[in-house]
């Protein structure tokens, strides 16, 4: 099993290669990266089974990185490392393979490791902590990111006004500008259900950004958003909910 491990931390770092080094062979330390994007682009150049990947690294976090690196093909396992146990919790997702408290102990990380290499769980020693038992879902993300001409862009969530669809990219529209990601809305919609609104097959609006409703004299429906000047047309087959939900949160 060929091992990356992503920490910003020196010493975090040589614990791991340490504890991975006593394993008698039986694991490989095939590389090291101190933040998200290093990860990847080692990924995508040689066969890496396994990222061992702390939360807390520069540029996008560990969840972020995790998703980046869910859509590699092959796809790596991925196993968060985190030096806070109810963050694990919020955090730990189906995409993710299994996470380890910080300082990781051996017998954690052994039991880890031989669970991800046979498709039998081994079998734990003492009761699991609260970071090995998996919630159904991830938490939604707190930015969004993409990648432009080799740097990163991100947009707090809480800044964004609208999410539209054209062509094979979505445009996310927020305070300071736009930004152009590679996602589907559909997947984007789950993620943040909470939070959009959809109001056309090809749009989702931040529901605190829904300033009002316009009839237009071609019969024709808009919503009014807060801090945007334009406004985006409503489908008539989503124009009943987004008349309930206007109402009800009146």
């Amino acid at each position: 099993m060929n091992i990356l491990v992503v920490d910003d931390e020196a010493q975090a770092r040589e614990r791991l290669r340490r504890l991975l080094a006593d394993t008698e062979g039986r694991y490989t330390l095939a590389g090291e990266a101190t933040d998200g994007l290093q990860a990847i682009e080692i990924c995508r150049k040689q066969r890496i089974d396994l990222v061992l990947l702390d939360v807390q690294i520069p540029g996008m976090n560990g969840l972020e990185a995790a998703r980046a690196l869910a859509a590699l093909d092959p796809a790596p396992a991925v196993v968060l490392v985190t030096a806070f146990e109810h963050e694990a919790l919020v955090a730990f997702g189906n995409q993710l393979a299994g996470c380890l408290v910080k300082p990781v102990c051996p017998e954690r990380l052994c039991e880890t490791l031989t669970r991800l290499q046979h498709p039998t769980p081994a079998p734990c020693i003492g009761p699991a902590s609260p970071c090995e038992r998996e919630p159904s879902r991830a938490a939604p993300r707190r930015h969004i990111s993409a990648h432009y001409r080799g740097g990163l862009r991100t947009v707090q969530i809480e800044d964004v006004i609208y999410l539209r669809a054209e062509h094979k990219y979505v445009t996310v529209r927020h305070l300071d500008g736009e930004l152009l990601i590679d996602e589907s809305l559909r997947t984007l919609e789950q993620e943040f259900a909470e939070r959009f609104l959809r109001i056309h097959r090809n749009a989702l609006v931040a529901r605190d950004r829904v300033a009002g409703l316009e009839k237009r004299a071609d019969g024709g429906s808009f919503i009014q958003l807060r801090d945007c000047a334009e406004q985006l047309r409503i489908s008539r087959r989503h124009l009943p909910e987004v008349r309930r939900w206007m109402q009800a949160d009146d």
